[in-house]
C-alpha cells in the first residue's frame, strides 16, 4: 500500500465526513493529489484534485459546493471534507498521487494509489 486512506463509515444523508489519506515514506509536497470513488456496479470516477502548490482545486460537478479537498504537507496528508452527504455518494473512496505540479482528473494520470475507504450514506 503506497497511500493509506481512512475515515470512511456509515452516515445519514445530510451528515458530513472527513476522509484522510496519509503517505508513509513519501513526501506529498512533491505530489499533485486527487480523490476518486467507485460505487457498486460502476466505474471508478474522479471526485476532486489539488495541485502540488494547493492553489488549484478542481471538483466533479456533482460534489461542487459540498466537498472540499485540502492538503497538509507538514502532516503528509490530504483530506476530503464531505458535507451534506447524499445516498448517491455511497462508494469506496480512493486517494491518488502523481509527481507533478498540475492537477489531474484522469485515473491514468496518477501512479500512486491508496487502498480505498468505504463511505455509505443512508437515506
Amino acid at each position: 500500500v503506497q497511500l493509506q486512506a481512512s475515515g470512511g463509515g456509515l452516515v445519514r444523508a445530510g451528515a458530513y465526513r472527513r476522509l484522510s489519506c496519509a503517505a508513509p515514506g513519501r513526501t506529498i509536497s512533491r505530489y499533485a493529489l486527487g480523490w476518486f470513488r467507485r460505487a457498486s456496479g460502476r466505474e471508478r470516477e474522479f471526485v476532486a484534485a489539488i495541485s502540488r502548490s494547493g492553489e488549484t482545486r478542481y471538483y466533479e460537478e456533482a460534489v461542487k459546493g459540498r466537498f472540499a479537498i485540502s492538503r497538509d504537507d507538514a502532516r503528509n496528508t490530504v483530506y476530503l471534507q464531505m458535507n451534506n452527504l447524499k445516498p448517491d455518494d455511497t462508494a469506496v473512496y480512493y486517494c491518488a498521487g502523481v509527481l507533478s505540479s498540475g492537477y489531474y482528473i484522469e485515473e491514468a494520470d496518477y501512479d500512486v494509489w491508496g487502498q480505498g475507504t468505504q463511505v455509505t450514506v443512508s437515506s
